[in-house]
């Protein structure tokens, strides 16, 4: 039987160097201590901070130490937790790192309300009479500026601070459900082997040759969610509640318009997305009769969905493989690039392999005193190979902002960052293309590549539409229940894919998406791809002037709003030209494929 190996039998070389952080726990709680003492140093400033141009200096200077210091500590705990979801101390731990960068957030929270005290006029007086050191903070300034309509008085802003533990619950709950708790079945392989659904290898086994297996799968792990469902649901119902709730608490109409005015992004561009997507369905549907007519089936099945139009698993692919693959694929993006990744790589910013209670995905994490390390659950195939791509475009975004940038601005926004990451798996693509022989290795890249498109522009966008719609039904009084969420979802797959069957299981699929516990954050997946999509073409036809751009882009952190930032790329996400673009680029490729399985 196939089973998920323990923590510990995972080779050090495979795992990420945490050490680097913290060597010690001990060490951890040191951190913890010095980071307590700036918390109640910074709060003897509340009062203070516009007295001069010094002081104002001096209250952000310590603002950024004390951030500095949590961000590393709640890291470090978070990613240990990951490793094995189950293990009480890191979890212990975790929610120590939270309540910590509550107190810290709710301790500075007078600073934005006491600056908005002042006019811009005021606030430069003080920049260009007073402290010239201040001019590092302009456009932070300008930001600070445009949210006071939506600022609260220095006591309700600490006290929504210290709530931030309580209104991200919701999301903790069905984290610990999803992946330490919930125990999926064990299913038998055609030839005889058992193996161990996992929300990590799901997508995998779903891509089995054995249509029966697939079918047992999907069904053994939809009726395992169905055991959960009010649970879930009411996770979910509330997790609603408090972006709603927490969006009226700034004068916010929607929890859309809350979310959305973070980022300086309008509403246009989220409307512009759905509508874009939803009027060139008929492409996502030319892809589903393509894959039912390869796989010869009379009815696309909802099992039949990640199935790939090669008709078969993905070739077998070790991680050192892959990784070689990926380094050199960003070759047109600069040799110093290029071989920044490789040396990550060697220097364990990747815990690669799923092991028991491991938080299941993939993400790219890190802070700005730390190198950048990437969980991953690989699973020897060429989606995984993608997967990595992805996060090490993230991981070098932070990488180049933070060699560039102050902390203040080291951050930066989802809609940039999904471009970072999407850019690399289009360059992977071109690559492998333009190099491979093999026919079967480059019919599931293109396979890859097509179900990426699919699953980023389609899927995220249907996803957008849902979470949009039932923060509708919210803040419209409705009731937010199990059945009617699985309404809701089911009538947008329906929709999203018309050529195939249904059945009700695939209406519970939205209790399988941890992303919907960040409202309104999966639509910078299609609105990433869209740019990434643009910017990677000019890459490879223009060279290394597109390439420099790029990376400028790259190295401006959150120094702007990301439509700006995104325009020193080359890209005008305000128009629906580089939506319009990807569609049709997904679209060239559908035709290459019907075209390759034809001949």
């Amino acid at each position: 039987m196939s089973s998920v190996p323990e923590r510990t039998e995972i080779p050090a070389e495979y795992t990420w160097d945490l050490e680097s952080i913290y060597a010690t726990d001990e060490d951890w709680e040191d951190a913890y201590e010095a980071a307590e003492e700036k918390v109640e140093e910074i709060q003897e400033y509340e009062g203070r901070t516009t007295d001069d141009g010094e002081t104002l200096h001096a209250v952000l200077e310590l603002r950024e130490e004390l951030m500095r210091e949590v961000s590393q500590v709640a890291a470090y705990a978070r990613m240990r937790r990951d490793e094995d979801t189950r293990d009480q101390q890191y979890q212990a731990l975790t929610a120590r790192s939270q309540s910590l960068a509550s107190e810290a957030s709710s301790a500075a929270s007078f600073i934005e309300p006491e600056l908005q005290k002042l006019s811009r006029e005021e606030l430069g007086s003080l920049i260009e009479e007073e402290e010239p050191a201040l001019e590092e903070y302009e456009h932070y300034f300008d930001d600070v500026l445009r949210m006071k309509p939506h600022t609260r008085s220095a006591e309700v802003e600490s006290l929504l601070a210290e709530l931030g533990e309580v209104t991200g619950a919701s999301g903790e709950i069905y984290n610990m459900l999803a992946n330490a708790d919930l125990e999926f079945p064990t299913v038998e392989r055609p030839d005889g082997e058992g193996v161990e659904i996992t929300q990590s290898n799901f997508t995998k086994l779903q891509k089995h040759q054995d249509r029966e297996f697939r079918r047992e799968v999907y069904e053994g792990f939809y009726d395992t969610w169905e055991e959960v469902r009010n649970t879930v649901g009411s996770s979910y119902k509330n997790s609603v509640k408090a972006d709603v709730k927490l969006a009226r608490a700034r004068d916010y109409e929607t929890a859309r318009e809350a979310a959305l005015d973070g980022p300086n992004v309008p509403s246009e561009v989220y409307d512009n997305l759905v509508d874009t997507v939803r009027e060139n369905l008929d492409v996502l549907h030319r892809h589903a009769e393509l894959k039912r007519d390869a796989l010869g089936v009379d009815e696309l099945r909802m099992w039949d969905l990640y199935m790939p139009i090669a008709g078969s698993e993905s070739p077998d692919l070790e991680y050192e493989e892959a990784a070689d693959h990926v380094v050199r694929a960003l070759a047109p993006l600069g040799e110093e690039y290029q071989s920044r990744v490789a040396e990550g790589l060697d220097s364990r910013w990747v815990d690669v392999y799923e092991n028991a209670g491991k938080q299941s995905g993939a993400y790219s994490g890190g802070t700005y005193d730390t190198q950048p390390f990437i969980l991953m659950n690989y699973q020897d195939d060429i989606p995984s190979m993608y997967t990595l791509a992805h996060e090490l475009g993230h991981s070098m975004h932070s990488e180049l902002t933070s060699e560039r940038q102050p902390y203040v601005y080291s951050g930066y926004e989802i809609f940039v960052a999904e471009v970072a990451s999407t850019v690399n798996e289009a360059l992977l693509t071109h690559h492998l293309l333009e190099t491979v022989e093999d026919e079967e290795f480059r019919l599931h890249v293109l396979n890859e590549y097509l179900e990426r498109f699919r699953s980023t522009l389609y899927r995220q966008t249907m996803f957008a539409d849902f979470e949009h719609r039932a923060h509708e039904i919210t803040e419209e009084g409705g009731a937010l229940t199990p059945d009617r969420l699985d309404e809701l979802y089911g009538d947008l797959k329906r929709e999203f894919y018309e050529p195939a069957a249904f059945d009700d299981r695939i209406d519970r699929e939205w209790m399988r998406i941890p992303h919907f516990y960040r409202a309104y954050y999966v639509y910078q997946y299609a609105t990433g791809i869209s740019a990434a999509v643009s910017l990677s073409r000019d890459v490879i036809e223009e060279g290394e002037p597109a390439a420099e751009r790029y990376r400028e882009f790259l190295r401006s952190g959150s120094r702007g709003y990301p439509l700006e930032l995104l325009e020193i790329a080359g890209v005008d996400m305000r128009s629906p030209e580089p939506i319009e673009d990807a569609l049709s680029v997904y679209d060239e490729y559908l035709g290459e494929m019907r075209s390759l399985i034809e001949s």
